[in-house]
């Protein structure tokens, strides 16, 4: 399973360095395949092509773009005038958890239109960079930003559009896998910078963490956990009946 081998990946980094941990476990979550399809302003970041069509990322660029990204987010004096949105599913989760670990300011699901534009609205929002996890399905707050000049640092596919986007990080952003691990290295990164985390204070972490979760799933697990508890509670009480029933007060 994906965990399994992320757990190995781990394990290993003792004895690689973590340029080449964090590219090993970039792969295991499948953070380099990209789509069939090929938007030109993305083939700088295309390694290759593979013969069923789908094309394959650079990770190493994917590496040196999450390092940039990073470095302009530290930048940034505030945490808080950072803003890391996405309306994908798999990717609200992760940018929770990013948003806790660093600070920044979250908009997870649907963005209103005008939250970026419109000073009358509730929810408006005056940040100085934001992040946004699909330039497609988060095409309102990028489109808004271009409005209000502030830089975008996208996670693109290999077909996402790049209009108005400055920076991006070339990943597969339909993955669950794949944009938890992306934002856990990024978090890192900013955290690093941030001198936050160092060799005394080390990250501890779980990518698994990140991961986006089905609610079904969760409720599965969490449903055979308390009939498990159950039955050992059964167990426990069964025995100690056995016990009482056996034992006689003296005459």
């Amino acid at each position: 399973s994906v965990f399994a081998d992320l757990t190995q990946h781990i394990a290993m980094s003792e004895t690689l360095s973590q340029r080449e941990s964090d590219i090993q476990m970039l792969l295991a979550c499948k953070s380099h395949l990209g789509t069939k399809n090929l938007d030109f302003q993305m083939e700088p970041y295309i390694w290759k092509r593979k013969p069923d069509g789908v094309y394959v990322i650079n990770v190493g660029k994917t590496y040196e773009q999450i390092k940039l990204a990073a470095r302009i987010i530290v930048a940034i004096e505030n945490p808080a005038d950072v803003c890391v949105v996405s309306a994908r599913e798999y990717g609200q989760r992760p940018v929770l958890k990013f948003g806790h670990h660093t600070g920044a300011t979250i908009i997870a699901g649907r963005v209103t239109p005008g939250t970026f534009t419109n000073q009358i609205t509730k929810a408006y929002k005056e940040p100085r960079l934001m992040i946004v996890t699909d330039p497609r399905i988060d095409h309102q707050a990028v489109t808004e930003a271009s409005y209000a000049n502030i830089p975008v640092i996208a996670l693109c596919d290999s077909d996402s559009p790049m209009n108005y986007v400055d920076v991006t990080i070339p990943v597969n952003n339909k993955g669950k896998h794949s944009i938890g691990l992306l934002y856990w290295l990024l978090a890192r990164e900013v955290l690093t910078m941030r001198g936050t985390i160092n060799p005394a204070n080390p990250w501890t972490e779980m990518v698994d963490l990140f991961f986006y979760r089905d609610p079904e799933e969760a409720l599965k697990q969490e449903e055979t956990k308390a009939i498990k508890n159950e039955k050992k509670d059964n167990f426990k009480w069964g025995e100690r009946d056995n016990q009482v029933s056996e034992w006689e007060p003296e005459q």
